[in-house]
């Protein structure tokens, strides 16, 4: 098994792991701007942590920086190890500067690619990597065994700090600003130079001209990822979206990808010359390889899917796809090769999003079966979408009509507390730190996808769902239009969901389950609410602790979109929140 160079190789063998990672300041240059960006272990993007089905891991995370930090081991169910799970606030407090904090948690039941990110402010722009769970010993993948294994892992690249940009957009109410580059394992690729940002809306010919022209130059060499590759293979792409707020486009010249697994779940295979993925899912797929030598270069490129109104990073982030000379590696100059461009949907081809969402299916064999809840014991109907907030009086905001931007769920902007949700709950002091009081259906029912309402204020608490254990769920994820529409990842922690239906308008309770599938639908943990639409999942609660629920567009996360689900112990000793550990941060 191969992986590329960014990353540290950590090796947890079956039983247990214990890994040391420092988060620490570092200079890293991209588009020819050094700046200390907060990394673990030095490494932009962080290091990629490889385990198996079964796995113990510890570990252990010391605070060198000057910023209060926390990880999250994204898709990994944390079954009654809620306390590693990493939302700050949520389940732990922020690991403060000069502190240690060890996560200490066992993949059960999952293998595939996830990803571990920082849970504390926008700090997740730099913390990040790929997960690897590798199947149990002498339990082969249900696909042809990969001649190697590659991670892919999506992000973006500021220019200036990233605390700095939230930190002025919540302050004026207004949009954030956007990322100066899209990165493939933290490369921007060719199609950037140092003087302009953004320089491709489309993939155009002139372009490539212009390409031609900079390939040689060092900054886009150095900053280029390059895929080599031999003829007649099969390569796994272990393909990560940790891009803070855009959905994306990808696909490579010449080849089509077969997808082979979401969200680390298997799913029946298909066959697509292009991937949206949005912020928050892992997709994995299989690239089989032209038989003999092409005598080109292929471009690989993502650049984002777009439905909101407000401004985005409208720029595209390239890599190389090279096959390796049969002739050894200096028989053919790679200048002289043609280079072939893929042809990416524009930039918002709902059209091809709502097909491409819709060949996803569990696999549903008898190793790997689609255990969806066929009844449910409590139905949530949630709206989640844009909203305003009103302007403190001593300021100018440059909200919608001088307010602003906010984001709630069912009309709830979720207020972040002081003290840790999950601590609360154990000692039995959530009093005064949150209520259990969230709506199971918006308390004012409007056209949800039409005229919007007057008034679009947002209110604010700390509200939270309360289930007991082992409840199955069926939620109801509606967009609105306040503010206008717009497609929303939502990620829960601590369970997989099933995405048993989805649709466009609104979302009808007397219509619409009816065409649910209930057989084979595809498991997930983050989920993309349509444009305008709706989306439906299943779970059972069996998982006891408290679970985040938030959009995965970072943005919209700090406006508000989330929300918390409590579940309950169960009466057996197994079916329990395990207490936590001594050295859990104090806020």
């Amino acid at each position: 098994m191969w992986f590329p160079s960014f990353t540290i190789n950590f090796l947890a063998c079956v039983g247990k792991s214990s890994l040391a990672l420092q988060v620490q300041l570092a200079n890293v240059t991209r588009l020819c701007h050094t700046k200390s960006i907060v990394t673990i272990n030095g490494q932009f993007p962080g290091p990629r942590i490889l385990a198996r089905e079964g796995d113990r891991l510890v570990v252990k995370v010391v605070n060198h920086a000057q910023n209060n930090v926390t990880l999250h081991w994204h898709g990994v169910r944390q079954l009654r190890s809620g306390w590693a799970d990493g939302p700050a606030y949520i389940t732990q407090c922020p690991i403060q500067p000069g502190q240690t904090y060890v996560y200490n948690f066992t993949v059960v039941g999952q293998r595939g690619t996830l990803w571990w990110h920082a849970h504390a402010s926008w700090l997740r722009s730099t913390l990040y990597g790929p997960i690897i769970i590798l199947p149990k010993l002498g339990v082969p993948y249900p696909f042809a065994k990969p001649y190697k294994e590659v991670p892919i892992v999506f992000g973006e690249w500021w220019n200036t700090e990233t605390e700095t940009v939230i930190s002025q957009a919540l302050q004026t109410g207004g949009g954030p600003n956007v990322s100066d580059a899209y990165t493939i394992n933290g490369l921007p690729g060719p199609l950037y130079n140092c003087s302009t940002r953004g320089l491709v809306l489309r993939i155009s010919d002139a372009l490539f001209l212009f390409l031609s022209m900079i390939r040689s130059q060092f900054c886009a060499r150095a900053e280029t990822f390059k895929l080599k590759v031999k003829p007649g293979k099969t390569y796994l792409l272990r393909i990560v979206n940790a891009a803070l707020n855009d959905d994306l486009f990808f696909g490579i010249a010449g080849h089509n990808l077969t997808v082979v697994e979401a969200d680390a779940v298997y799913v029946k295979p298909f066959v697509t010359d292009t991937i949206m993925i949005t912020p928050g899912q892992t997709t994995n797929v299989l690239l089989h390889t032209k038989p003999s030598f092409p005598n080109s270069t292929f471009l690989m490129a993502a650049r984002p899917y777009v439905t909101g109104l407000g401004t985005f990073d409208n720029s595209t982030t390239a890599g190389l796809l090279e096959y390796r000379s049969p002739g050894g590696p200096h028989s053919v100059s790679m200048k002289k090769l043609r280079l072939f461009k893929p042809s990416l949907p524009s930039l918002n081809d709902t059209a091809f999003v709502t097909n491409f969402t819709a060949k996803f299916r569990s696999l549903g064999s008898p190793q790997f079966p689609a255990n969806v809840p066929q009844t449910v014991d409590r139905q949530f109907f949630f709206t989640v979408g844009l909203g305003a907030s009103p302007c403190p009086g001593n300021q100018t905001c440059q909200g919608p009509n001088g307010t602003k931007f906010s984001a709630a769920v069912n009309n709830v902007s979720f207020a972040m507390p002081t003290t840790a949700l999950l601590q609360a709950h154990f000692f039995g002091q959530s009093k005064g730190v949150y209520k259990p009081d969230f709506p199971s259906n918006p308390t004012h029912p409007f056209n949800y996808t039409g005229t919007p309402p007057n008034n679009t204020l947002v209110n604010n608490g700390t509200r939270v769902v309360v289930l007991p254990f082992n409840t199955s769920v069926e939620l109801v994820m509606q967009d609105t239009s306040i503010l206008g529409a717009e497609s929303h990842p939502l990620h829960l922690h601590g369970f997989n969901f099933f995405i048993v239906g989805e649709g466009f308008g609104n979302f009808d309770p007397n219509k619409d389950p009816a065409a649910y599938n209930l057989v084979d639908p595809v498991e997930r943990n983050t989920a993309s609410v349509p444009v305008g639409g709706w989306v439906a999942v299943r779970f059972l609660a069996d998982n006891p602790g408290v679970w985040f629920m938030h959009c995965h567009l970072e943005v919209h996360t700090s406006w508000g979109l989330k929300m918390a689900w409590v579940v309950l112990d169960g009466p057996l000793s197994n079916q329990k929140l395990l207490p936590p550990p001594a050295d859990l941060p104090q806020c």
